[in-house]
Formats: structure tokens, sequence, C-alpha cells
């Protein structure tokens, strides 16, 4: 399974992100999660600082572009097979500049790619 970092994350369940979460574990998918606020989603605890995790092969993306800036660095120290950008979060200059150091990425929801088997 793909261990899944989720930035981004709520606890509110009308969120995008929290329903990411509950389909990534019910995909049975390691999730980490970054948050502004401490939370949790069923067993995944929110960090609140950019942690050095190891092995992410997806990060999916919850925030905006306008809030995105602060994470294009750590994105790319830790070395993701790829990036997904969920509806609201696409960002042009950012693909472009993964793309240029060799991390894929797709513009695509991760609730659909989980429901049609294409994660």
């Amino acid at each position: 399974m793909k261990k899944t970092l989720v930035i981004g994350a709520s606890e509110k369940p009308e969120r995008y992100s929290y329903k990411a979460i509950k389909a990534l574990r019910q995909h049975n998918h390691e999730v980490v999660a970054l948050a502004p606020r401490i939370g949790k989603v069923e067993d995944v605890t929110f960090e609140t600082e950019a942690k050095e995790f190891s092995d992410i092969d997806t990060v999916t993306l919850y925030v905006g572009p306008q809030n995105q800036d602060g994470y294009m660095d750590y994105i790319e120290r830790l070395k993701p097979r790829r990036v997904i950008f969920n509806p609201g979060t696409e960002n042009q200059k950012f693909k472009e500049r993964l793309d240029k150091v060799g991390i894929e990425s797709e513009i695509a929801c991760t609730l659909v790619l989980l429901s049609i088997g294409q994660y």
C-alpha cells in the first residue's frame, strides 16, 4: 500500500481532506497528516510542523495555491513519487517545479482515484 501524506488535514467531516483520510485508511493505505491545528481522524494524528517523514509515496494537497509556497521545499525534500493537486489546489508554477526535479504530479481527486481503483 502507498504511504500518503495529507497536507491540509481537518477533523471536520464536511472537509475533503477528512473524507480522503477516511477513504485512504479504508483502502489500507498508511496515512500521515499535516495540519495547522492538532487533530485526529481515525488512527491518524495530525502533525502541526513539517516533519521529515520517510518513504512517502504520495502527497495529496488540500491547501490552496496561495498557501502552498511554504510547502514547496518541504515536499521536494521528502522526494515523494507523486503529488496530487486536488480540486481547488491546482498550481501550475508548483507543478512545473515538481516536474523539473522528477516528482510526478497530477491534477486529480484522491477520492475519485480511490473509488475507481486508480490510486
